[in-house]
């Protein structure tokens, strides 16, 4: 069996963050609920809204995305797998993440819908106001899989945001048969605590079946998974189910049970809490690129710890200062 040349290659949503400052006049205007996410469901919706905005920021996004930007920050090997559309932004989104020197092999899809696009609106207090088209990252076919890029990774990471449409569920079911074939780790994160309502049974399957070998969740996911209040006892259901679990508790840092043996890192001290945005996202990356380099679990949870903290004082889900030097400080 050949050697992984990559460190992780990762499915998810491709979306192109859009960010523009604007005022509360134009908040209003367009009848947008301020500080609020909202889902937009057709092209016509995103792209009239879109040519509204101001001058604006474009980068690649998505929360996977972000996961595999900040292993390449630690100086990690990547790839990424997710759909675009052959649009401007499809562009924008190949373009920023194959600059952070991740593989990124996908074709782009033809026709409707667009790429997918979050378009965040600043206003000059600092809120963000965040309209999001999913579009063409919601028809990733299993076709469109690249088999030897999966092959060539260590591990295999999985978005639970993803698991919502048929086509990329089958297609993400899929590439963990690829994965386990060639003998290869399977990641999976839960996302979010609304999307494990949706998928509980089915996300169950997997842990049952033995198909994932490292399961990421937080506090409120790991607890409607098992549908209890009874952090502990969610815990032990699901570590028991998965050779590795970590969990993220927010300003209560994160634990990790391999095994049934069980270590935690307390939350790193920061200098102000800035936006929460991709701490999920940066603590996966952070904690995969110490698996990748063969540390120990609590060393990985410590790397964890150090982006979720680099990336909430900041805007933006992605690690802006130098976080290879910071896990360097960090543990020496």
């Amino acid at each position: 069996m050949s050697q992984p040349t990559l460190d992780v290659v990762a499915i998810g949503n491709a979306i192109v963050d859009v960010i523009a400052q604007t005022d509360d006049a134009f908040i209003a205007r367009e009848g947008l609920s301020k500080g609020a996410m909202q889902l937009l469901f057709s092209t016509e919706e995103a792209e009239a809204l879109y040519a509204k905005m101001g001058q604006a920021v474009e980068a690649s996004g998505g929360s996977a995305a972000n996961t595999v930007a900040g292993i390449a920050a630690l100086g990690g090997r990547c790839g990424f797998i997710g759909q675009v559309a052959d649009d401007q932004l499809g562009e924008v989104f190949r373009h920023d993440i194959t600059a952070l020197g991740v593989e990124f092999t996908t074709e782009a899809r033809s026709g409707e819908p667009a790429t997918a696009r979050c378009m965040i609106l600043v206003t000059p207090d600092g809120e963000r106001t965040m309209n999001t088209f999913l579009g063409a990252s919601q028809h990733l076919p299993a076709k469109a899989l690249d088999r030897d890029l999966i092959e060539r990774g260590a591990i295999l990471y999985l978005e639970g945001y993803l698991w919502d449409p048929e086509e990329p569920k089958a297609a993400m079911d899929h590439a963990i048969d690829i994965a386990r074939t060639a003998g290869r780790k399977v990641a999976f994160t839960l996302s979010d605590g609304f999307c494990v309502d949706r998928h509980r049974d089915e996300f169950l399957e997997l842990l049952d079946d033995g198909r994932l070998d490292i399961l990421f969740a937080n506090e409120d996911e790991i607890k409607s998974l098992q549908q209890t209040q009874d952090f502990e006892a969610a815990v032990e259901a699901t570590a028991a189910k998965v050779p590795l679990l970590i969990v993220t508790r927010s300003e209560k840092g994160a634990i990790a049970v391999e095994d049934g043996t069980r270590c935690a890192v307390e939350a790193e001290a920061i200098d102000r809490l800035v936006d929460t945005t991709g701490a999920g996202d940066q603590f996966a990356g952070g904690f995969l690129m110490g698996l990748s380099q063969g540390r120990s679990v609590e060393d990985c949870l410590a790397m964890g710890a150090v982006c979720a903290a680099e990336v909430i004082q900041h805007y933006g889900p992605r690690p802006e200062g130098d976080i290879k030097q910071l896990v360097s400080a960090r543990l020496g």
